[in-house]
C-alpha cells in the first residue's frame, strides 16, 4: 500500500491518549444541542429533576432529552437504534458523556414526558423570537395527512362496514352456487370441494360475526368510525381522487421569511374548516406580534373563523371556494349579483334592486333574505332561476368574508408565496420520518413525536441560517 495514505496501527499505544473533545469540532451541531439543552429550565416544563431516596438513580433528563434532540436531528427515531448510536457514536458519546441508557428507558422517557417535550419546542421558538426571526410577522397555515401505526384493513367507518359485509355475503352465495355444482360431479372429488369450500364459508361466518360486534363498537364512536391499532387514528380523503389513508391531520404555521414552523397541531379530524383562527392565534402569541398576516388554502374557509380572526387583529387571505349549484347549471351565481351597502339592497344583472324581505336562522347563524318583485316578467329569467323569484341569502358579517376575498384579489402573489413557504417543510418531515411516517399510538404520543420533529427541523433551519458559532452565543447571551 505504499504511495498511499496511511492510517494509524490500531495496536499503537500513546503515552498522553486523546481527549473525547478533540474528536468533536468547535462548530458541531451537538455543542448546540449541549447548551440548549443545558440553559433549560428542565424542572419548570415538567421533568423529573429529583432522585429518589431509594433504588436504583435514574438517567438525568438532561442526557435523554439531548439524546433524543440529536436522534431526530439526524433521522433516527428509533429508541433501539438510539441504544445503539450510543455504544458506537463518538458524537453521541460526547454529548452523553458515555452513558448508554437501554432502549425501554429511552422509549419511556417519550413516553412519559410528551408535555414537557412539547415545551422544550415552544422554547426553542421563543429562542429564535429572541433571535428576532420573526420580524415580518407573516406566516402561512397548511395541513397535511400523515400515516399512522393502523393498516386500512384495521380501520372501519360506516361505508366501508356495509361494503366488507356485501362482500362476505356475496363470497358465501359463490361457494353455496360452488357446492351445488360439486354435488353433480363424481362422489370422491365432489365430497373433498365440498368440505373446502364449507370451511370457507365457515371461516366467513366467523368473520361477520366478528364484524357485527365491531360495528356495534363502532356505531357508538362520535364519528363513527374505529380504528383497531391505533385507536385515535382516523380515515381521511387525500388529494388524490378515490384515495386516503388512516393518520392524523398535522397542522403548521410558517413564517414566510425563514420558513421556521413557528407552530404545529395534530388532530385526528380529515379537514381544516375550524382550524384557521386557532392556528393563527397561536402563532400569533409565539411570534408575540398585536398584528399578524395569515395566508392559507380554501380548504380553510369559514366565515366564522374569518369573522374570529377579524377580530383577534388576524389579516387573513386565502380564496373562496366556489361552490355554486347556480353555475353548474348555466344559471347566474351570487357573484353575478351587486351588494350596495348604503341601501343594503342587491342589484341583478338586469339592474333590478333584490329588497331585503326578512332575516331567519340557520345553524346558529343569522342571514338574511333579498329577493325582487319583478322576477316573474324578468326577461332573463331563464338564466337566473327556475323558482318563481330569485333569492339570496346574505349572512350578517358577510363584509368580512368580501374584504379577504378583495384583499386576495389586489394581491395574488400571496398565495405563490404560500406554496412557497408551508408546502416544503411537510415534505421534508414527511422525507425524515419514511414511508410509515409516525411510529407511535394515539394522539398524545404521536403530538410528543411531531414535536420532536418540528424541534430538529427548526434546529436545522436555524443552523443553516446563522451558523452554529453566533447560535451558541446567541443562546449564551
Amino acid at each position: 500500500m505504499s504511495g498511499f495514505i496511511q492510517g494509524i496501527d490500531r495496536l499503537q499505544a500513546t503515552l498522553f491518549p486523546e481527549r473525547l473533545d478533540e474528536y468533536i469540532a468547535e462548530d458541531n451541531a451537538v455543542r448546540v444541542i449541549d447548551i440548549f439543552v443545558d440553559d433549560l429550565d428542565l424542572s419548570g416544563l415538567g421533568f423529573k429533576t429529583h432522585s429518589e431516596k431509594t433504588g436504583r438513580p435514574a438517567y438525568h433528563p438532561t442526557i435523554l432529552l439531548k439524546l433524543y434532540i440529536y436522534g431526530y436531528l439526524n433521522r433516527v427515531q428509533s429508541s433501539r437504534r438510539l441504544e445503539c448510536e450510543a455504544h458506537r457514536n463518538v458524537e453521541l458519546m460526547w454529548l452523553t458523556e458515555r452513558l448508554t441508557p437501554d432502549f425501554k428507558t429511552i422509549a419511556d422517557f417519550r413516553k412519559n414526558n410528551g408535555h414537557a417535550i412539547r415545551l422544550v419546542c415552544r422554547e426553542f421558538i421563543l429562542l429564535c423570537k429572541k433571535l428576532h426571526l420573526f420580524a415580518d410577522a407573516f406566516v402561512a397555515i397548511d395541513g397535511s395527512k400523515f400515516k399512522a401505526v393502523n393498516n386500512r384493513d384495521q380501520n372501519f367507518t360506516k361505508a366501508k362496514m356495509q361494503r366488507r359485509l356485501e362482500q362476505i355475503d356475496e363470497s358465501i352465495a359463490r361457494y353455496l352456487r360452488q357446492i351445488a355444482s360439486a354435488d353433480r360431479h363424481e362422489a370422491a372429488a365432489a365430497t373433498a370441494k365440498t368440505q373446502r369450500l364449507e370451511d370457507k364459508i365457515t371461516a366467513l361466518k366467523t368473520e361477520m360475526a366478528r364484524l357485527k360486534k365491531l360495528e356495534v363498537q363502532m356505531l357508538q364512536m362520535p364519528d363513527h368510525q374505529i380504528s383497531l391499532t391505533d385507536p385515535d387514528a382516523r380515515s381521511m380523503a387525500t388529494s388524490g381522487r378515490g384515495t386516503g389513508m388512516v393518520g392524523y391531520n398535522v397542522q403548521t404555521a410558517v413564517d414566510a421569511q425563514h420558513h421556521l414552523i413557528v407552530t404545529h397541531e395534530v388532530t385526528n379530524v380529515g379537514h381544516d374548516r375550524h382550524q384557521l383562527h386557532h392556528m393563527a392565534q397561536q402563532a400569533k402569541a409565539a411570534i408575540g406580534a398585536e398584528t399578524l398576516e395569515v395566508v392559507a388554502d380554501r380548504g380553510y374557509f369559514n366565515g366564522e373563523e374569518l369573522l374570529a380572526c377579524e377580530r383577534s387583529k388576524i389579516t387573513t387571505y386565502l380564496p373562496k371556494p366556489q361552490t355554486s349549484g347556480s353555475t353548474k347549471k348555466g344559471l347566474f351565481s351570487k357573484r353575478d349579483f351587486m351588494y350596495h351597502a348604503g341601501d343594503d339592497e342587491y342589484e341583478c344583472p338586469v339592474g333590478e334592486r333584490l329588497i331585503r324581505r326578512f332575516e331567519t336562522q340557520e345553524k346558529g347563524l343569522t342571514l338574511h333574505k333579498y329577493w325582487s318583485s319583478h322576477c316573474p316578467n324578468c326577461s332573463m329569467k331563464s338564466q337566473c332561476t327556475t323558482s318563481p323569484y330569485r333569492r339570496v341569502t346574505r349572512w350578517e358579517h358577510e363584509a368580512v368574508l368580501e374584504a379577504a376575498e378583495a384583499r386576495l384579489d389586489r394581491e395574488p402573489e400571496r398565495m405563490r408565496i404560500r406554496r412557497q413557504t408551508v408546502e416544503h417543510p411537510f415534505g421534508t418531515l414527511k422525507a425524515w420520518m419514511g414511508y410509515t411516517h409516525f411510529q407511535t399510538k394515539t394522539l398524545k404520543r404521536v403530538r410528543t413525536e411531531m414535536s420532536l420533529h418540528v424541534l430538529a427541523y427548526n434546529f436545522k433551519r436555524v443552523l443553516a441560517i446563522l451558523g452554529v458559532i453566533p447560535l451558541l452565543q446567541a443562546i449564551q447571551t
